[in-house]
């Protein structure tokens, strides 16, 4: 339907009240004519469900405040109508007489009203639809998955629609009619204090739009049961402990056609025996001998994934020193990788045999005069 079929309807005379009708009167007009039509009192009625779409497509306009002054100015404005095949209208007030099948397109003034599509409203006698819920679930993953990527299975549990009324919340065999709290739109204006109010789903069909005289035994009315299913889950690499995954519409199945939900994976990621986490960045931590850090040596270090690399510990080499390893860290989302931090800890034994006291003594009688703590002192009088 286009937005020039939209124009040129009378919704007052779809509901058969004046233009000045309080909202009250607009409200039994629709509930009238809603119930005399509906496509479930009067199943297989082509006539009565085209009357019931037309009266809802109207109460979807009148019956909303802000939807009605739109529709009334844009009745007022284009007051001579929309000729059919769209040659001739033209808009006052200055759009070049752009015509309404040409380049002029009424939703770009009414798009709050009609959605910018100039199609029809939600299939009258349709039940909502309404988007699954999202589920929430945890995994925990070893440290090198978290590193490189890895896939696990998921276990869940979510609501469903009940498997004997599939989803209606009535008993079957048992015929439903429209809502007499929501008057078939599934929600309700509740006042939330002074001039403002809201929109409800309404308490007594659940945003169904209908109602059973009769609940279904298995889920009492309530429409949903439980399901389990196992899903395979892909834990990107780089993953940190904690961090939240979402996965588009893996959660909960939606009700009358709506979309599924998502689904929210919290990742705990075990401790490593030997390495750390900073960012994008492996640490580890390697012991040296004391000689290997005076005099320099190259040594061998491990790799969270792959073969050790040889780094060279120059000469001097005082205890914590961070040495970085490229490219040997955690995956990016660019494809680049981050760095291994090797701190260096200098390994002070706790036994000496006598060839090792020997040679501690000689180089202890090789530097004496030399106190390191000397600088300690300096400062300190400086401070003073």
């Amino acid at each position: 339907m286009s937005n020039a079929d939209w124009a040129s309807k009378d919704f007052y005379q779809v509901l058969g009240v004046e233009k000045d009708a309080e909202p009250a009167a607009i409200k039994k007009a629709y509930r009238k004519l809603a119930r005399a039509n509906h496509p479930d009192s009067k199943p297989g009625d082509k006539a009565a469900e085209e009357r019931f779409k037309q009266v809802a497509e109207a109460y979807d306009v009148l019956g909303d405040a802000e939807k009605r002054t739109e529709y009334d100015q844009m009745r007022s404005m284009f007051a001579g109508g929309f000729p059919a095949g769209g040659g001739g209208f033209h808009a006052p007030g200055g759009f070049g007489g752009a015509t309404a099948s040409g380049g002029f397109d009424i939703s770009d003034l009414f798009g709050n009203l009609f959605g910018g599509g100039g199609a029809a409203g939600p299939r009258a006698g349709a039940r909502r639809a309404s988007r699954g819920a999202d589920l929430e679930t945890e995994a925990t993953i070893d440290f090198t998955d978290a590193v490189e990527g890895t896939t696990v299975g998921l276990r869940l549990s979510s609501d469903s629609a009940c498997p004997t009324c599939h989803g209606s919340g009535g008993k079957p065999g048992t015929t439903p009619h429209v809502c007499p709290t929501c008057d078939g739109a599934g929600m309700v204006i509740s006042s939330v204090g002074g001039a403002f109010s809201m929109n409800e789903t309404c308490p007594e069909c659940h945003g169904r739009q209908l109602v059973y005289d009769e609940a279904c035994p298995t889920c009492h009315g309530s429409g949903r049961g439980r399901s389990s299913r196992t899903l395979q889950v892909r834990i990107p690499a780089g993953v940190k402990n904690a961090q939240r995954i979402r996965l588009k519409a893996k959660g909960a199945a939606g009700e009358n056609g709506g979309p599924a939900g998502d689904l929210l994976v919290t990742v705990h990621v075990r401790k490593h025996p030997l390495f750390g986490r900073k960012g994008d960045n492996l640490t580890l931590t390697v012991p040296v001998g004391f000689d290997e850090a005076a005099l320099g040596a190259q040594i061998k270090v491990p790799t969270l994934a792959g073969s050790p690399v040889t780094l060279r510990v120059p000469a001097g080499t005082p205890n914590g020193r961070v040495f970085r390893v490229r490219g040997r860290g955690v995956a990016r989302k660019d494809g680049s990788k981050g760095d291994l931090l090797v701190t260096v800890e200098v390994q002070v034994p706790a036994d000496l045999d006598d060839a090792a006291r020997a040679a501690v003594t000689a180089y202890r009688e090789a530097t004496v005069g030399t106190d390191p703590r000397a600088a300690l002192f300096e400062r300190s009088s400086h401070a003073s």
